[in-house]
């Protein structure tokens, strides 16, 4: 299985000054983010992978750090990434042995949605809210079907941190 996750809250993107791919999580981001970690910690997971922003690498870190797994950088899980790169690497995670987290950014889990979607799998690209998770199940190397987690369902939204 694949665990797409999107990066948790890190504030707004106007008022950061600064290089964006810096900007961290806020104190409802960090709260998400071990949130995330205490949802997928009993997965066996064997790799994680994340876009090189901060905020990203902050979202799966408390996981990493429970599980004693490195956080690999993945220039296909960048802000702005290209799609067909993406699907490669997706497609490359689907053959390997045991679970795999992706931490990215709103507009590349959608697009990875959308090419599931056009394929055939069962995915709502529209759903992708900040520290939410897609549970991409593979059978036989392929995506079979995908199962969305909100912030809410992992006890991880606004209501509940303020």
């Amino acid at each position: 299985m694949l665990h797409l996750v999107r990066h948790a809250s890190a504030g707004d993107r106007r008022a950061w000054q600064g290089d964006d791919s810096a900007r961290p999580l806020d104190p409802m981001g960090h709260a998400q983010a071990e949130a995330i970690a205490a949802a997928l910690a009993a997965a066996p997971i064997g790799r994680i992978l994340s876009s090189s922003s901060v905020r990203c690498v902050q979202t799966i870190e408390p996981l990493a750090v429970k599980l004693g797994l490195e956080i690999e950088i993945s220039a296909e899980l960048a802000e702005g990434a290209d799609g067909w790169r993406t699907e490669a690497l997706v497609d490359r995670l689907c053959a390997e042995a045991g679970d795999s987290v992706l931490c990215s950014h709103g507009d590349v889990i959608p697009e990875v949605l959308w090419r599931l979607a056009y394929r055939g799998v069962d995915v709502n690209p529209t759903r992708c809210k900040k520290a939410s998770i897609w549970e991409l199940h593979a059978v036989d190397g392929a995506i079979s079907h995908g199962i969305y987690r909100s912030p809410r369902s992992l006890g991880a939204h606004a209501e509940e941190l303020r």
